[in-house]
């Protein structure tokens, strides 16, 4: 995993600039004496933002990158003249990242779309220079506003894949041959458990020139939602999904109970997955005759949207995208 390219997961620390302070010069000249005060602002300290960019798909550029630390704004100066304003410091990010506050725990913001900017740390403001102060009953202030300081706090940024389908199922499944049969993706595919050590993601070609994406997620074993085996890292990845496909081997002993159990790690995770739209996928039935699959069906979960497919002979594949898409659209 140390060698992975796939970094879903940075902590970093965020400081914005402070603000610059405001002036509190009075105005001398060779032909005014007492002209007054013309202290300028102070300028902004730097924001330091967010910025959605859909050419990047992990966090890798900033997992080594612990400090990001905005520029300080200026002092105001005389004649009425502001500081500049702090650089901000723009943070490129896939879609699909979320901001969270360490100590909190709060979500502060999250991007989704290509473009999207949004400030994650705001910088300091400018102050006022002396100019600002001026009255009747005080004509010469000799005082200015000095500038706000910038915000240090630590954030951990978090990738959730942005995908319309999320599979899901035990490890070697067949989610990753699925993935490389319906779609340009090429995961890594072996005969032995926790072949996938990172989501992958396909985009699968419908009819009529129409697509949705299909997101492989590394298999879940009972009790991942305690910590065990890969899946508690990537169930995060699960919650982006627009519905889930649930994938059992027709070798499995109990089909129904592999499928609950799945069902109840993720409820365990995040209950809200429940609510969405679920297909059940019986993989490497080109094993099956007729009978024998017509037999399994009486076994399977009551009410849920059933197909027996097989990657290898592209049995019914098609059906299963039609299932998708209408449940995609519907």
């Amino acid at each position: 995993m140390a060698s992975s390219n796939f970094i879903d997961y940075v902590k970093v620390c965020s400081r914005s600039g402070h603000g610059g302070g405001g002036s509190a010069h009075l105005h001398r000249d060779k032909k005014t004496a007492k002209g007054g005060p013309d202290g300028g602002d102070g300028g902004r300290g730097g924001h330091v933002i967010l910025r959605g960019n859909a050419q990047l798909w992990t966090l890798l550029h900033l997992q080594y990158r612990k400090h990001v630390i905005a520029e300080n704004g200026l002092n105001g100066g005389p004649s009425h003249s502001s500081g500049a304003q702090g650089k901000d410091e723009v943070l490129e990010v896939p879609l699909g990242t979320i901001a969270r506050n360490v100590e909190t725990g709060e979500v502060m913001c999250e991007i989704t779309e290509d473009g999207q900017e949004i400030i994650l740390t705001p910088g300091g403001r400018g102050g006022l220079g002396n100019a600002h102060f001026k009255s009747p009953t005080n004509q010469t202030p000799r005082y200015a506003q000095p500038g706000e300081p910038g915000i240090e706090e630590w954030v951990v940024l978090e990738l959730k894949l942005l995908a319309d389908v999320g599979l899901v199922g035990f490890p070697n499944a067949g989610k990753s041959t699925l993935l490389s049969v319906v779609s340009a993706a090429k995961p890594k595919i072996a005969n032995y458990a926790f072949t996938t050590l990172e989501p992958n993601l396909g985009v699968v070609a419908y009819r009529d020139y129409k697509s949705f994406v299909m997101a492989d997620i590394p298999g879940i074993i009972e009790g991942a939602s305690e910590g065990k085996g890969l899946g508690l890292r990537f169930l995060r990845h699960i919650e982006r999904n627009s519905m889930l496909l649930f994938m059992v081997s027709c070798e499995s002993a109990d089909i129904a109970e592999e499928y609950n159990v799945l069902l109840s790690e993720l409820e365990k995770f995040n209950p809200e997955l429940l609510d969405k739209k679920r297909i059940l996928a019986i993989t490497k039935s080109d094993m099956l005759d007729e009978e024998l699959e017509e037999e399994m069906r009486q076994t399977l979960p009551a009410g849920l949207q059933t197909v027996f497919i097989s990657s290898i002979t592209g049995k019914n594949i098609t059906q299963l995208k039609d299932l998708i898409w209408e449940a995609l659209n519907s």
